[in-house]
């Protein structure tokens, strides 16, 4: 155990975000999405909700210039309590996150260098995060 890192972060976790290079990306995706088809690495953390896991993420990785935040549109293209929970766990804003339909998302998921699958059950809770460059102050 190590102390200053959030407990959702496991060794197994922190181990791939750090192998993340710039403009890699993690999906933190819901209980409905297909992480072990579109994924090569997959961390299940059933019992945690995708804004949660989000926020414990946020606190080791910075994102990379907008869009750094990517989520899934809903059907409607209505913003969903779930994804004002997720910009505000990643700390971006409507203007600076990137709505993709869903099967684009899917597409650009397919990328994503690890898929962090939670036990979220609410429809669209999926966000895809592009890693900054550590250490860097933006202006």
């Amino acid at each position: 155990m190590l102390e200053g890192i959030h407990p959702l972060l496991t060794g197994e976790m922190l181990l791939h975000l750090d192998r993340m290079g710039h403009s890699d990306s993690v999906v933190v995706a819901d209980a409905h999405f297909p992480a072990w088809a579109l994924g090569e690495r997959v961390v299940d953390l059933p019992g945690t909700t995708t804004p949660e896991v989000v926020a414990a993420i946020r606190t080791v990785l910075p994102l990379d210039d907008a869009p750094g935040l990517d989520l899934m549109e809903s059907a409607d293209a209505e913003v969903l309590d779930v994804q004002r929970e997720l910009m505000a766990s990643a700390g971006t804003t409507r203007e600076t996150t990137r709505f993709v339909e869903r099967f684009a998302y899917y597409d650009i998921a397919k990328g994503a260098y690890l898929l962090v699958r939670t036990g979220e059950t609410r429809k669209y809770g999926n966000a895809l995060l592009r890693k900054g460059v550590v250490g860097h102050v933006s202006a």
